[in-house]
């Protein structure tokens, strides 16, 4: 009696463990599914149209972003230029992937503004199919104020990269206002911008570096441009700070 007693223990007990065990496997099941299932490859989208690359991406539960434009000689207009994240890269749902979408090549031609008022000059830009970059002021005696005195890229320009043209325009020139604002100089070429400085009373020293190119595609950032020769990287004193016509200006370009 006493060892039926102990071998009905023994099997309760088996028992007991055994569903344990399976509650905890199957906790382990779901912990891993929570994880796990709510993870996604990111997938390749460059050359889809962008109509294909979102229902791909909303297929997965991925959000697509088409933050950037540019021309592109080699991939067709409304097609995926590159990506970030990767293709291949794990995420979870919900993931954002951001886009460049490819215009096709430079069709347009790229408005004269200078000389012209800035609001018209604006007109002129996106009725030609241009957006409106930075706007910068300088003081310029030679121009009344409101004029465009300088802009980037130049006009009838080639083989641009992005749908976006800056101004330069003419400040008022008030000695009592303890000085002007540098405008942001940085991605222009460099005889653009040392022109519209010099028109406005400003020399600038220049100094040459070579910039490494970045792998195109690598890491999760997205791909970098190459940059071109003779374009401002960066300058002093920064955007945005006070000047005077005896500031000096030092700009450093890519080689």
């Amino acid at each position: 009696m006493k060892s039926r007693s102990i071998a009905n223990f023994l099997q309760v007990a088996s028992l007991l463990l055994l569903l344990i065990l399976v509650a905890l496997l199957s906790a382990i099941a779901a912990v891993h599914f929570a994880i796990h299932g709510a993870e996604v490859q990111v997938p390749a989208l460059k050359g889809l149209t962008v109509a294909d690359a979102r229902s791909e991406t909303a297929g997965l539960g991925l959000n697509l972003d088409v933050d950037n434009r540019y021309y592109s000689a080699d991939v067709a207009a409304g097609h995926i230029l590159s990506q970030s994240p990767a293709a291949g890269t794990v995420v979870r749902r919900q993931w954002q992937v951001r886009v460049a979408e490819s215009l096709g090549s430079q069709k347009v031609d790229v408005p004269d503004t200078v000389g012209s008022n800035s609001q018209t000059a604006q007109f002129e830009l996106r009725r030609a199919g241009l957006e409106v970059g930075d706007i910068a002021e300088l003081p310029y005696a030679g121009a009344q104020e409101g004029t465009v005195i300088a802009q980037d890229p130049s006009p009838h320009a080639q083989d641009i990269e992005r749908p976006t043209v800056s101004l330069l325009v003419a400040a008022p020139d008030d000695e009592s206002s303890g000085g002007y604002i540098m405008p942001d100089l940085t991605g222009r070429l460099v005889t653009s911008a040392q022109a519209a400085l010099a028109r406005a009373g400003l020399q600038a020293s220049v100094r040459y570096v070579d910039v490494p190119v970045a792998p195109v595609g690598s890491g999760s950032a997205m791909p970098t441009l190459p940059v071109k020769p003779g374009s401002v990287l960066s300058q002093t004193p920064p955007a945005g700070s006070h000047i005077d016509r005896g500031t000096a200006v030092s700009l450093t370009a890519a080689k």
